[in-house]
């Protein structure tokens, strides 16, 4: 069976003052204070979400 692929990341800018939304997609990457790193499985819903806060986070590594 093949290996799941991964993606990690960062998030480099803060959550305060922005769309509930926004913070809550951040909640859901499982990410809550600056420079924390949070590593997922690489599936369409992950990547729509990052999309989202693409403003908020950046990707650090992808592992496939």
């Amino acid at each position: 069976m093949a290996a799941k692929k991964t993606i990690t990341i960062e998030q480099i800018a803060s959550a305060n003052r922005r769309p509930a939304v926004q913070t809550h997609t951040l909640r859901g990457l499982k990410l809550d204070k600056l420079h924390r790193r949070s590593t997922l499985e690489d599936t369409p819903a992950i990547r729509g979400m990052i999309t989202k806060v693409a403003h908020l986070v950046r990707i650090v590594e992808e592992t496939k």
